[in-house]
């Protein structure tokens, strides 16, 4: 299954594309505490999950963070990046990218995108306009 249809699926299934909510509802813990310079990361301990979003960034970056790690929970729930960036030489970049392209695909539905298709806007800024940092706006698989 591809991402987007594997984002469109969790979103139906939990009739929101909340991603605060649907962490709930698939019983993963989401913190709030002072990373630093890191945005978030999600991890297990004894078979509970957690995403940790940092507390000093804005409302709408952590909603963008917390689908992003909500992606590595669905789609890498055991890769521990963390770990494989500082302590081997495996690359993590297709696991970020797939953690992208889900949260551009859970909060920037077609319907989103096309609600917008009789102006001049870019997909770069209908992104924005819902929370997406308009740089990931090129991983949205958008069909007219």
């Amino acid at each position: 299954m591809e991402i987007k249809e594997y984002a469109l699926k969790i979103a139906e299934k939990h009739e929101t594309t909340n991603p605060f909510e649907i962490a709930r509802r698939k019983n993963i813990i989401v913190l709030f505490e002072d990373l630093g310079n890191t945005l978030g990361f999600y991890n297990t301990y004894k078979r509970f999950k957690f995403i940790h979003i940092n507390n000093q960034i804005d409302e709408i970056t952590q909603r963008f963070v917390c689908a992003h790690e909500l992606g590595h929970a669905v789609l890498h729930p055991k890769a521990n990046t963390p770990f494989l960036r500082n302590q081997t030489f495996f690359s993590v970049d297709r696991l970020e990218i797939e953690a992208n392209t889900f949260a551009v695909e859970l909060l920037l539905t077609d319907e989103m995108v096309s609600a917008y298709e009789d102006t001049r806007l870019s997909i770069q800024e209908v992104a924005e306009i819902h929370g997406v940092p308009g740089g990931f706006a090129r991983l949205k698989a958008y069909v007219c």
